[in-house]
């Protein structure tokens, strides 16, 4: 796509579209969780009393699910939200700032499979995109939509407001190209909603962010009503493919003594949730997670061995994944922080890797258009059952204790937050982790069936989990309740949009792990930088409540008033209930400080010409 160059003074009639095939019942819906399964409306839900490409906007918003869309409002989007606000089945949300609104409109994709973000023209785009990177890292739909100039300058030498004062347009757009599946400006009536169209095909069928730039001044343009969204996705595995790549999978697996299967992070995209656990069901092998991976198997299944973490792994898991013979991962990504700066055992003549669309073997062999859930799906039924690996683990697993109480008075433990927060652990509510100390907490908790779980691993972004909390908790108000464990130095970079939560009546559930300092850095290379100044975050919640909503806020810095306050979040379901755990700063879990090591030392390694990856 390319920013067009120029553009004629007055718009030409419209024509209408092609219309695309129409789109199977399960294509966007299936193999996903039930509360990320995208629901197709009845465009004809949304009727209003002229179409324009603000309205038609907005009915597809409705139609692929969207019921709350995140906003920041500027002159280049007025007009723009003032057609996607006639659609009263859906609600506008006001952030504080772009950013915050892209880690909301993040956290609403993750429990909703679909989110919007509605921002203005640079000012507001520029503001958004560390949001919108993150997204795309986590292969995550998010529709991203900028208010652009008037359609009239696009092509002019003239220089606008809210740019850098250079006559260039496009600067905006280049950005985003780089960081969507799909980028378009929308400066013509004609064709607008083939744009608008193929904008949400490439949203759902890749699963990334796309871009859309619409110029000001035709957002109330008149176009012809819309016909139902037809999207079809690439859901089809060529037969001959997957029949050779199953047919090399049996052979690996029957000359293999003790099998395991390893989880990544690229099942949700891949739509194979429900795919692996009929695998493991049919192989009867140990089963471990990737820590990015963490929610996307059953917790309770009778093979399920914990995270595989390299060195930092759940106990018993990484000698277990690290001696097999044949592990296959699927959906893995294999960075510097998954692999504990490099330091893992696994070796590619004993992998065999699932990706979304093709299949990797041992030898280096690869059959592509073959996608991961139908791959699981026909491996599981000719798959001979090897219980080795599993009962090997059985043999020396042992029970982890749980943390002693401690005195009313003594000072509260990173281990005592973690043993609490387990404790109100059910399905109905969802977990959510913060770049840092939470991360480690969090892979050590046990995720009842059903439990959601969330982080933001690939990205990293500190600061990501308090909009992400906002998106999340709004998605799932009426079906999970939120816990979200965030440290000090996290919370500080966006916690504007508490006061967000509160206007809006989100009820979660915020822990902050106030350590003063940025205790994942310190653990990587410490330093002065990594000290933060403390607030006194009970009377900050009061402030943005500021007599209006039912958020409370309360400080806790022994294990039994932290214990008393989770007994009192868990009945304040009305608003957000805010606990700051007072700790000290040098207490986090030893898996921070075995990473964090290890991690640094990757990151200092000397210059080499060339290093083998997996």
């Amino acid at each position: 796509t390319t920013y067009p160059s120029n553009h004629p003074p007055t718009n030409p009639p419209y024509q209408p579209s092609s219309p695309l095939p129409t789109m199977p019942k399960h294509a966007l819906s299936d193999e996903l969780p039930a509360s990320r399964k995208i629901k197709i409306s009845n465009v004809v839900d949304f009727t209003p009393s002229k179409w324009t490409i603000g309205t038609y906007l907005a009915a597809r918003m409705y139609e692929v699910g969207m019921r709350d869309y995140f906003v920041v409002p500027g002159d280049y989007n007025l007009t723009l939200l003032d057609e996607i606000l006639k659609n009263d089945k859906m609600r506008m949300v006001s952030c504080c700032n772009e950013l915050n609104a892209g880690y909301a409109a993040d956290g609403y994709s993750r429990a909703k499979g679909a989110s919007c973000v509605i921002v203005t023209y640079t000012v507001g785009g520029l503001s958004l995109v560390n949001a919108v990177a993150g997204a795309y890292s986590d292969n995550l739909p998010m529709l991203v939509v900028s208010g652009g100039i008037n359609s009239n300058d696009v092509g002019s030498n003239r220089v606008l407001h809210h740019t850098t004062g250079l006559a260039k347009k496009s600067q905006q757009f280049e950005i985003f190209e780089k960081i969507t599946s799909h980028a378009a400006v929308i400066s013509n009536v004609t064709g607008a909603k083939h744009m608008i169209d193929r904008a949400f095909a490439h949203m759902l069928s890749d699963k990334r962010p796309v871009y859309l730039e619409i110029s000001c001044n035709i957002a109330n343009a008149p176009v012809h009503e819309p016909c139902p969204f037809n999207y079809i996705g690439n859901t089809v595995s060529s037969p001959q493919a997957l029949d050779l790549a199953v047919k090399a999978a049996v052979k690996c697996w029957d000359a293999a003594v003790k099998p395991v299967i390893v989880g990544g992070v690229g099942l949700r995209a891949s739509g194979a949730i429900e795919a692996i656990e009929k695998l493991a069901d049919a192989a009867e092998c140990a089963v471990a997670v990737m820590p990015n991976a963490k929610g996307m198997f059953p917790e309770d299944h009778k093979n399920f061995i914990g995270t595989y973490w390299g060195s930092v792994s759940s106990p018993g898991c990484c000698n277990i994944v690290e001696s097999s013979d044949l592990y296959i991962f699927t959906g893995p990504i294999f960075n510097d922080y998954t692999t504990v700066g490099y330091s893992t055992l696994i070796k590619k003549d004993k992998m065999m890797v699932v990706r979304s669309d093709r299949v990797t073997f041992p030898d280096g062999s690869q059959y592509g258009y073959v996608k991961m859930a139908d791959f699981l799906r026909a491996f599981a039924k000719v798959v001979k059952a090897n219980s080795f690996s599993i009962d090997a683990y059985r043999r020396f697993q042992e029970d982890v204790p749980e943390p002693k109480a401690t005195e009313e008075t003594g000072v509260l433990l990173v281990k005592q937050v973690q043993h609490h927060v387990q404790s109100i652990l059910s399905p109905t509510t969802c977990l959510l982790c913060e770049t840092g100390d939470a991360w480690f907490q969090g892979q050590r908790m046990k995720l009842p069936r059903g439990c959601g779980y969330e982080f933001q691993m690939q990205y990293g972004s500190i600061g990501w989990s308090v909009g992400a909390l906002l998106g999340y908790s709004m998605a799932l108000k009426d079906e999970k309740r939120v816990i979200a464990l965030i440290g000090d130095g996290s919370f500080q970079m966006t916690a504007q949009e508490v006061s967000t939560m509160i206007r809006y009546d989100c009820n979660p559930i915020l822990i902050l792990l106030n350590n003063r300092g940025y205790t994942i850095e310190v653990e990587i290379h410490d330093g002065p930088y990594n000290i933060t100044k403390n607030w006194d975050y009970v009377k900050l919640v009061e402030t943005f409540s500021a007599g209006e909503g039912h958020a409370k806020a309360v400080r806790v810095d022994t294990e039994h008033e932290l214990s008393t306050a989770l007994k009192e979040a868990v009945q304040h379901t009305d608003g957000l209930y805010f606990i700051e755990c007072t700790l000290d700063k040098d207490d986090c879990t030893a898996e921070l400080l075995e990473w964090g090591a290890r991690v640094a030392s990757a990151n200092g390694r000397p210059h080499k010409e060339y290093e083998e990856v997996l």
